[in-house]
């Protein structure tokens, strides 16, 4: 889908004053990052990019798009015939979708003419800040359930249909292992799975009749929804009844119960307790409820006896933290072959932008992530020499690492709009993401006071940052 229009109109205002400014080929630098890891956790996770790349890719103004324009009485008719012919020509250098990344470092950079690249701002932003949310979240709720399936059942509830479909795939970048949405398994090939809803159950004069007709249709796919009436009075006894009425003498066995409502620990205990005297060891608890990483933590600290979580709402909406808080900022400008840094500075520290066009070098000691260094494009870190990196913010905070390994982040997507990345797979995809957290420390992955991960500036960056600090004082 062409995407183009799907922009703030102040960027086609600036577009149009640059164009007339002469400034329509100037090249500029942009980075995308974000300011604080959501829930206060110790990272995120990044994704999002290949439908960024599709965008780049489809980038055009159609016939309608430039009468649409013209029609607003604001634009000049030369910028207009520009856009006739408009696509992306720069360069872009991210980190691999699926990294591991923390505030404040560029995961993004885009080189390109400014008119370039203020147009895709809106939809990079929008489309970073959802799925990275997204993707951040259910990963906190998987490591919550500790090694048990996390199934994502939040369509219903997401911001939208596409919310719903692009943000089961974050999820599933986050590392859940199936989705109830069909479209997200067409599209992408997530597992999709499901089974009843409490509606099946009603339709039925009585809910053994509605449990047995479900097991003769699908005997290899046997579970239950046992909370429609009493649980623990009549449900679980019904299900047991239609698994040995109907499966025993097919040789199947159940896949398991489920319950989406009441005390879920104290449900769950006594329902394992049922089904192991009934024969039935191997049949597994599902829960589902309002659930995340800490209603999932609190559960089984209650030794909650459940071997799958499904999770909604609070997952597909990141409830408890729903803006990630990404931002698109101006690095630098290029002038014949050089790089200007730029900065912008704010009364909040947190919103004062590092300048230049820059790369960043995951450090790692004893094949663990110690720190993030962010360095101008052309330094090169050399890993065979001791390094001395510092806090950037309180400088007498220093350490020299002796022994590491320097890994370059930032690598090539696009360069003169042609796209030299080929893109991974999902399930590649999931592969680094759990290469990535399993290079974090526990420190780093704990949900209360995470280890605060270090990203530290090179001197000659810190540096450059310093001069234009005090340069802009003066002014």
């Amino acid at each position: 889908m062409n995407y183009t229009m799907m922009t703030d109109f102040y960027e086609l205002t600036m577009a149009n004053g640059y164009f007339l400014s002469g400034k329509k080929d100037e090249i500029v630098y942009f980075d995308l990052y974000y300011r604080d890891v959501p829930d206060r956790g110790g990272f995120a996770i990044f994704a999002g990019l290949k439908d960024i790349v599709e965008y780049i890719q489809n980038l055009k103004f159609t016939k309608k798009d430039i009468d649409f324009l013209r029609s607003k009485n604001i634009f000049s008719e030369e910028f207009l015939k520009y856009l006739k012919d408009f696509k992306f020509s720069g360069d872009i250098y991210a980190m691999p979708e699926g990294s591991v990344f923390f505030p404040g470092e560029p995961v993004m950079t885009v080189r390109a003419k400014a008119i370039e690249a203020q147009l895709i701002e809106t939809y990079v932003l929008a489309v970073f800040n959802h799925q990275s949310l997204i993707a951040t979240k259910a990963n906190r709720v998987v490591r919550a359930a500790k090694g048990r399936v996390v199934s994502e059942f939040g369509a219903r509830r997401a911001h939208g249909a596409e919310a719903a479909y692009k943000g089961a795939r974050a999820a599933y970048i986050g590392l859940v292992n199936s989705t109830s949405n069909t479209l997200a398994d067409v599209l992408f090939g997530i597992p999709a799975s499901g089974t009843m809803a409490h509606s099946w159950v009603q339709m039925f004069d009585t809910e053994l009749e509605a449990f047995e007709t479900y097991c003769k249709m699908y005997p290899n796919n046997s579970l239950l929804l046992i909370d429609t009436y009493d649980t623990l009075k009549q449900g679980i006894y019904n299900a047991i009844k239609a698994f040995d009425n109907i499966l025993k003498p097919l040789g199947k066995r159940p896949l398991g119960v489920r319950i989406d409502s009441g005390d879920l620990a104290y449900q769950s205990k006594q329902l394992r307790k049922i089904l192991d005297k009934a024969g039935y060891p191997d049949c597994k608890i599902v829960v589902s409820n309002s659930l995340d990483e800490y209603s999932i933590t609190a559960l089984l600290e209650q030794g909650a006896k459940i071997d799958i979580f499904g999770v909604g709402e609070r997952l597909i909406t990141s409830k408890s933290w729903p803006v990630f808080g990404g931002v698109y900022k101006l690095a630098a400008i290029e002038q014949d072959g050089v790089i200007i840094p730029k900065i912008k500075i704010s009364e909040s520290v947190d919103k004062i932008t590092t300048p230049h066009f820059k790369q960043v070098y995951r450090l790692y000691e004893n094949g663990k992530a110690s720190a993030d260094y962010i360095t101008i494009h052309d330094e090169v870190v050399d890993d065979s020499k001791p390094l001395e990196i510092f806090d950037p913010y309180a400088t007498w905070k220093r350490k020299t690492l002796e022994t590491f390994e320097a890994k370059a982040l930032l690598i090539p997507i696009f360069k003169k709009g042609k796209l030299v990345y080929k893109m991974p797979d999902l399930l590649e995809i999931r592969e680094h993401v759990r290469k990535e957290i399993d290079s974090l420390w526990e420190e780093v992955k704990r949900f209360d006071q995470p280890h605060n991960y270090y990203v530290d500036l090179s001197q000659k960056l810190w540096d450059c940052k310093e001069e234009l600090l005090l340069k802009e004082r003066k002014n």
